[in-house]
């Protein structure tokens, strides 16, 4: 990890965390009556932050954040880094044996410390001015951009509540770039059923018909002059954000692999979505699931890839019972999200006429992935083994090609195979028997005799 932008971000909070200290602890001596520095919080300078190199401070200057932000920003972070700074808050009120409801914020589970709510920023910033406090809920509508580019938000545990008793929550992007200064990678679980998938092979790596590939590197343009069709030249008012695409054909014929190297190559995470976790039998759930994706995609300009996505977005049925017409709300739900996200989305199925026709529509292209023909199986067949093994001289992969339709996926199979059974003899000649015996097992999963 460059330690770079951790000292500049370390050096930039502490400066911000002691500037909030100030200001807290000016608050609570105005409040109680105490005698203070400073006549008013506003007139505590705030940290200048224009010449260094930290994330918080070019976004702090990006969005000329004013007096009121930087301290709900700060106060969101405080628990992450200085959590002793907010103890000032579990002062009691003496006469109610109690904490002071003015200050709100709430006591978490397994943190022993304060973590402040939208009422500890109002109590901070307006006191007992009822003008700035309604100013500040302002700052917490869906308008402002820090709701809008998903920055902070305040979280209601219980509905019904006041709404600045929610909790102020930095997001766990925003949170890693501003402490080390690189994007966060969430994990794969329930709320994040989504695992990050890469490759370690390049382009030339990749075996398709150049016709195929021509279609592929529309994406690739896509992703290098998308923005700049968008917004420099102004055709955000024309046509939908994002590239929405379609890869189908017979498994192993590369989808999984050229998703992986669209990411790759335009230094994108590429996450592969489990519809295993997201697919519910209960009403509402798959929508949820499926919100906690793209919720957390948005603004992270990642690739979403829905692999078997029949199983997702397949065919709509005729409503003749409930459970057919929350299954057809379910597909338009999806449809919509799918063509909200500004970012690329990847769906892939063995067959596409499993696939729901309102999707073809939105597609910007739609990639068929064949079977390898002749000579694209000769090249996967010379690039699948080791260059620690040899071939017996028999075995001619030129011929095999020539007779086994096979798909690239199949013949690293097959590879795999031949070369473990070399190792248990202690050689590292491939036999053909055993490339044949690969082919045999692998045509035996289709039902196919050799």
């Amino acid at each position: 990890m460059d330690l770079k932008p951790l000292k500049a971000n370390a050096g930039v909070l502490a400066r911000e965390m002691q500037w909030l200290a100030l200001v807290i602890d000016t608050r609570m001596k105005l409040y109680f009556s105490q005698d203070s520095e400073y006549t008013d919080i506003y007139n505590i300078p705030l940290p200048e932050f224009a010449a260094d190199d930290s994330v918080y401070g070019n976004i702090a200057a990006y969005y000329q954040m004013t007096f009121d932000e930087r301290i709900i920003l700060a106060l969101a972070l405080a628990p992450h880094i200085q959590p002793h700074l907010l103890d000032i808050f579990f002062i009691k009120n003496s006469t109610y044996d109690r904490g002071f409801t003015e200050v709100g914020g709430i006591k978490g589970q397994n943190h022993g410390g304060f973590i402040p709510t939208g009422e500890t920023a109002a109590f901070i910033i307006a006191g007992l001015d009822l003008e700035k406090r309604f100013n500040l809920i302002n700052i917490f509508s869906e308008d402002h951009f820090f709701r809008k580019f998903k920055i902070l938000d305040l979280v209601h545990t219980q509905p019904h509540e006041p709404f600045l008793s929610g909790v102020i929550t930095v997001a766990p992007e925003y949170l890693s770039y501003f402490t080390s200064g690189v994007s966060h990678k969430p994990d794969y679980g329930i709320n994040f059923p989504a695992k990050l998938i890469s490759t370690n092979l390049d382009w030339s790596d990749l075996v398709l018909e150049e016709n195929i590939l021509e279609e592929v590197n529309e994406i690739r343009d896509w992703i290098e002059y998308g923005q700049t069709l968008m917004n420099d030249w102004g055709m955000s008012k024309k046509i939908k954000p994002g590239f929405r695409t379609l890869f189908y054909g017979p498994p192993g014929t590369g989808k999984t692999l050229t998703a992986s190297l669209l990411g790759k190559s335009s230094g994108l995470d590429v996450y592969r979505i489990d519809l295993s976790m997201v697919v519910s039998k209960f009403i509402g759930e798959t929508e949820k699931n499926l919100a906690n994706v793209f919720d957390q995609a948005e603004n992270k300009n990642w690739i979403l890839f829905f692999d078997e996505a029949d199983a997702l977005f397949g065919k709509r049925t005729q409503t003749s019972s409930s459970n057919d017409r929350h299954a057809n709300q379910e597909v338009s739900y999806l449809l919509q999200r799918v063509e909200d996200f500004p970012g690329v989305v990847i769906l892939a199925t063995n067959l596409k006429a499993n696939l729901d026709d309102a999707f073809s529509r939105r597609f910007q292209s739609m990639i068929y992935f064949p079977m390898p023909g002749p000579e694209q199986r000769k090249r996967l067949w010379k690039q699948a083994f080791s260059s620690q093994s040899t071939l017996e001289e028999s075995c001619n992969l030129d011929e095999i090609a020539e007779k086994y339709e096979m798909a690239g996926g199949a013949i690293i199979n097959v590879s795999r195979y031949s070369s473990m059974k070399a190792l248990k003899r202690g050689t590292n000649v491939i036999f053909k028997k055993d490339i044949l015996e690969g082919i045999r097992k692998e045509f035996g999963k289709e039902g196919k005799i050799v």
